[in-house]
Protein backbone atom coordinates (compact mmCIF):
# COMPACT_ATOMS: atom_id res chain seq x y z
CA UNK A 1 0.00 0.00 0.00
CA UNK A 2 1.17 3.45 -0.93
CA UNK A 3 0.41 6.95 0.24
CA UNK A 4 1.69 9.52 -1.69
CA UNK A 5 4.92 8.74 -3.21
CA UNK A 6 6.57 6.69 -0.31
CA UNK A 7 5.83 3.20 0.91
CA UNK A 8 3.19 3.19 3.85
CA UNK A 9 5.31 1.27 6.25
CA UNK A 10 8.70 4.31 5.75
CA UNK A 11 6.18 6.49 6.85
CA UNK A 12 5.16 4.82 9.65
CA UNK A 13 8.67 4.40 10.91
CA UNK A 14 9.26 7.69 9.94
CA UNK A 15 6.40 8.64 12.05
CA UNK A 16 7.85 6.52 14.92
CA UNK A 17 11.01 7.74 14.89
CA UNK A 18 9.93 11.41 15.04
CA UNK A 19 7.22 10.83 18.22
CA UNK A 20 10.68 9.21 19.66
CA UNK A 21 13.19 12.20 19.25
CA UNK A 22 10.26 14.58 20.47
CA UNK A 23 9.18 12.21 23.08
CA UNK A 24 13.40 12.43 24.94
CA UNK A 25 13.53 16.40 23.65
CA UNK A 26 10.13 16.91 25.99
CA UNK A 27 11.79 14.80 28.99
CA UNK A 28 14.66 16.89 28.68
CA UNK A 29 12.93 19.74 28.82
CA UNK A 30 10.39 18.81 31.43
CA UNK A 31 12.78 16.98 34.36
CA UNK A 32 13.37 18.24 37.43
CA UNK A 33 16.17 20.15 37.61
CA UNK A 34 19.59 19.22 39.57
CA UNK A 35 20.04 20.65 42.81
CA UNK A 36 22.62 23.17 41.09
CA UNK A 37 19.83 24.21 38.40
CA UNK A 38 17.51 24.82 41.10
CA UNK A 39 16.91 28.44 43.08
CA UNK A 40 18.60 28.99 46.22
CA UNK A 41 16.23 30.15 49.09
CA UNK A 42 16.47 33.39 50.29
CA UNK A 43 18.22 33.88 53.89
CA UNK A 44 16.14 35.59 55.99
CA UNK A 45 15.68 39.28 56.92
CA UNK A 46 16.75 40.91 59.73
CA UNK A 47 20.32 39.99 59.97
CA UNK A 48 22.90 41.32 62.28
CA UNK A 49 26.27 41.67 61.66
CA UNK A 50 28.24 38.67 63.76
CA UNK A 51 31.87 39.08 63.03
CA UNK A 52 34.82 37.38 62.26
CA UNK A 53 35.32 35.08 65.70
CA UNK A 54 31.72 33.98 65.36
CA UNK A 55 32.44 33.17 61.78
CA UNK A 56 35.80 31.49 62.72
CA UNK A 57 33.86 29.34 65.06
CA UNK A 58 32.43 26.88 62.65
CA UNK A 59 34.80 28.06 59.45
CA UNK A 60 38.19 27.78 61.36
CA UNK A 61 40.13 26.95 57.92
CA UNK A 62 38.58 29.50 55.73
CA UNK A 63 38.70 31.82 58.34
CA UNK A 64 42.42 31.37 58.49
CA UNK A 65 43.00 31.43 54.62
CA UNK A 66 41.21 34.76 54.88
CA UNK A 67 43.51 36.00 57.53
CA UNK A 68 46.48 36.30 54.70
CA UNK A 69 44.75 37.98 52.25
CA UNK A 70 44.73 41.80 51.34
CA UNK A 71 40.89 41.67 52.35
CA UNK A 72 42.04 40.75 55.65
CA UNK A 73 44.30 43.61 55.91
CA UNK A 74 41.91 46.75 54.38
CA UNK A 75 41.96 48.70 57.80
CA UNK A 76 45.59 48.12 58.54
CA UNK A 77 46.50 49.80 55.20
CA UNK A 78 44.39 52.54 55.92
CA UNK A 79 46.58 55.09 56.82
CA UNK A 80 45.45 56.78 60.49
CA UNK A 81 43.92 59.92 60.01
CA UNK A 82 41.39 58.20 57.81
CA UNK A 83 40.10 55.56 60.83
CA UNK A 84 37.13 57.68 60.92
CA UNK A 85 36.77 59.24 57.44
CA UNK A 86 33.13 57.49 56.13
CA UNK A 87 33.99 57.17 52.52
CA UNK A 88 36.59 55.43 53.67
CA UNK A 89 35.43 53.32 55.94
CA UNK A 90 32.73 51.81 53.76
CA UNK A 91 35.52 50.09 51.61
CA UNK A 92 37.86 49.15 54.62
CA UNK A 93 35.96 47.69 56.95
CA UNK A 94 32.65 45.17 57.20
CA UNK A 95 29.08 46.82 57.42
CA UNK A 96 30.35 50.33 57.99
CA UNK A 97 26.88 52.73 57.25
CA UNK A 98 24.30 49.77 58.57
CA UNK A 99 22.97 50.03 61.60
CA UNK A 100 24.99 46.90 63.06
CA UNK A 101 27.83 47.54 61.41
CA UNK A 102 31.44 48.70 61.85
CA UNK A 103 31.53 51.69 64.11
CA UNK A 104 34.44 51.54 65.29
CA UNK A 105 38.01 49.42 66.31
CA UNK A 106 37.24 49.65 69.79
CA UNK A 107 33.43 49.06 69.18
CA UNK A 108 33.32 46.62 66.48
CA UNK A 109 36.94 44.86 66.27
CA UNK A 110 35.82 41.96 64.43
CA UNK A 111 34.37 44.18 61.73
CA UNK A 112 37.63 45.50 60.74
CA UNK A 113 38.81 44.81 57.52
CA UNK A 114 36.97 42.63 54.54
CA UNK A 115 35.29 40.01 56.26
CA UNK A 116 33.26 37.07 55.27
CA UNK A 117 30.11 39.16 55.91
CA UNK A 118 30.93 41.41 52.94
CA UNK A 119 30.04 38.84 50.28
CA UNK A 120 28.15 36.29 52.09
CA UNK A 121 25.80 39.27 54.29
CA UNK A 122 25.08 40.27 57.97
CA UNK A 123 25.36 36.25 59.72
CA UNK A 124 23.61 36.19 62.97
CA UNK A 125 20.83 33.92 62.11
CA UNK A 126 22.94 31.48 59.72
CA UNK A 127 24.97 31.55 63.04
CA UNK A 128 22.14 30.63 65.83
CA UNK A 129 20.77 28.30 63.13
CA UNK A 130 23.52 26.31 62.92
CA UNK A 131 24.46 26.68 66.95
CA UNK A 132 21.18 25.11 67.44
CA UNK A 133 22.86 21.37 65.80
CA UNK A 134 25.01 21.46 68.71
CA UNK A 135 28.03 19.70 67.60
CA UNK A 136 25.73 16.66 65.58
CA UNK A 137 27.18 15.91 62.25
CA UNK A 138 24.66 17.19 59.69
CA UNK A 139 22.70 15.60 57.32
CA UNK A 140 22.52 16.58 53.68
CA UNK A 141 19.09 18.16 54.55
CA UNK A 142 19.82 19.72 57.78
CA UNK A 143 23.34 21.38 56.05
CA UNK A 144 21.05 22.70 52.87
CA UNK A 145 18.62 24.35 55.69
CA UNK A 146 21.90 25.77 57.70
CA UNK A 147 23.46 27.39 54.48
CA UNK A 148 19.67 29.02 53.48
CA UNK A 149 19.92 31.15 56.21
CA UNK A 150 22.79 33.06 55.00
CA UNK A 151 23.90 33.78 50.69
CA UNK A 152 26.29 32.09 49.28
CA UNK A 153 27.14 35.21 47.84
CA UNK A 154 25.06 38.60 47.96
CA UNK A 155 22.87 38.73 45.31
CA UNK A 156 24.68 41.85 43.91
CA UNK A 157 28.06 42.29 42.58
CA UNK A 158 29.46 44.13 45.91
CA UNK A 159 32.94 43.46 44.95
CA UNK A 160 32.25 46.69 42.78
CA UNK A 161 31.57 48.64 45.36
CA UNK A 162 35.35 49.17 46.55
CA UNK A 163 36.75 48.35 43.56
CA UNK A 164 36.02 50.96 41.50
CA UNK A 165 38.49 50.40 38.91
CA UNK A 166 35.86 48.11 37.56
CA UNK A 167 33.38 51.33 37.52
CA UNK A 168 35.99 52.83 35.62
CA UNK A 169 36.80 55.61 38.31
CA UNK A 170 40.34 56.36 39.98
CA UNK A 171 40.59 55.45 43.63
CA UNK A 172 39.85 58.95 45.55
CA UNK A 173 43.17 61.26 46.95
CA UNK A 174 44.24 60.35 50.03
CA UNK A 175 47.28 61.21 52.12
CA UNK A 176 49.55 58.13 53.02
Amino acid sequence: MYRGNLPFRVNVWFLVAVGLFAAVLLSTLVREPSVAQQPLPQPPEGQTYVGTKECAACHFEQFMQWRGTPHAKAFEVLPAKYHTDGSCLKCHTTGHGEPTGFKSVQATPNLVGNSCENCHGPGSKHADVAKSFGQKKLSEQEQAYVRSTIHRMQPKNVCVDCHLAAKHQPHPKYDK
